[in-house]
């Protein structure tokens, strides 16, 4: 009995360490891939204010936080992540469609001609995934998306499109949820698309994302109740649509907003223009040697207005140059592979 009991007491002795350690290191840095800088004493002043009593509080209720998907958690070049899936359907569906040969934008898919890809928007990128998935189930939808998202790997650094969410970003999604914030995908791309992966890669669950969609319907097939995709456009979730799917979805006006593009400014604005002083950061590419370079003459994530409004409206804009200490997870095991020329497999 004086055993158990004192190994009891090491047990809790040790959990309580583990906690305070974990705490202490918390508190310490909880950014540790941003450079110290405006961008990061904005955000933890942000946070730090709501916390408060007086004027900038803010009721955890109301701590809402929305971010925009494609170039501001993980990379959206060479092409929207999206846009590659839709593209690796359609030439696997292509045998069955003969008629696509001639009807763009599958004509350019099949041709490989992904210049004229690029320039067809998130609105083509829709009817792409809309057009070649229509008839089957959410279900089915859904497990296409997870064996897809499971085995592509990006071109550029052959890793999972999964791990290549932004470090900075995944550290600043944990710590505002450890400050009673509730953290919102709001993306121009397919709702379904994004949430069969979004909650394992950033921790935000399937009902907290908003995206753009297709119409769907219910039918009861001999008894088993499914969820048909339509060949329709339900919404469009980009540009000035995205404070509409806000107030859609979930309700409340943002108190922060993350984008990096031109479609993410109307966000932005209805965030920032709320009675509370709102936070709007816009991440700006600008390290091509460790990510992309580009912005306002970009066919992807262009980021022309959003720079002017940001002088304008005193939003803060992130340099992934300046601002980042790292840009992805695996980016110091990259260093080690690089100075000694053995990835250890």
């Amino acid at each position: 009995m004086l055993i158990k009991r004192r190994l009891s007491n090491l047990f809790l002795m040790i959990g309580i360490m583990l906690a305070l350690n974990s705490a202490f290191a918390f508190d310490a840095d909880p950014l540790p891939s941003w450079n110290d800088g405006a961008a990061k004493k904005a955000i933890l002043n942000f946070v730090a204010k709501t916390k408060e009593e007086g004027p900038s509080y803010v009721p955890p209720a109301e701590r809402i936080v929305v971010f925009d998907n494609d170039g501001t958690l993980w990379p959206e070049q060479p092409m929207y992540v999206q846009l590659a899936f839709a593209i690796d359907r359609i030439k696997k569906l292509a045998p069955k469609h003969p008629e696509w040969k001639n009807t763009q934008p599958f004509k350019a898919v099949i041709e490989g001609d992904l210049e004229g890809l690029k320039k067809i928007g998130t609105k083509g990128v829709v009817e792409l995934i809309m057009t070649s998935h229509a008839g089957m189930s959410a279900e089915d939808f859904d497990k296409i998306v997870k064996e897809w998202i499971a085995t592509a790997r990006h071109p550029r650094f052959n890793l999972p499109y999964t791990r290549l969410a932004y470090q900075p970003m995944l550290e600043l999604l944990r710590y505002l949820r450890a400050n009673s914030f509730k953290t919102f995908i709001v993306s121009g791309g397919g709702v379904e698309f994004i949430r069969p992966w979004a909650e394992k890669t950033y921790g935000i669950p399937p009902e907290q994302v908003v995206g753009s969609s297709i119409k769907l319907k219910y039918e009861d097939n001999n008894n088993k109740p499914e969820i048909i995709r339509l060949s329709e456009i339900n919404f469009i979730d980009d540009g000035a649509g995205k404070p509409v799917g806000i107030q859609m979805y979930i309700g409340r006006r943002p108190i922060a907003a993350f984008g990096n593009s031109d479609g993410d400014v109307k966000m932005l604005e209805w965030t920032t223009s709320g009675n509370k002083q709102g936070l709007g950061i816009l991440v700006h590419h600008d390290d091509e040697k460790r990510e992309w370079a580009y912005d306002r003459q970009s066919d992807i994530g262009k980021l022309d207005k959003g720079l002017n409004e940001a002088q304008k409206r005193g939003w803060t804009v992130v340099s992934m140059k300046n601002d980042w200490r790292k840009v992805f997870s695996f980016e110091d095991k990259q260093q080690d592979i690089n100075a000694t020329g053995n990835d250890g497999q």
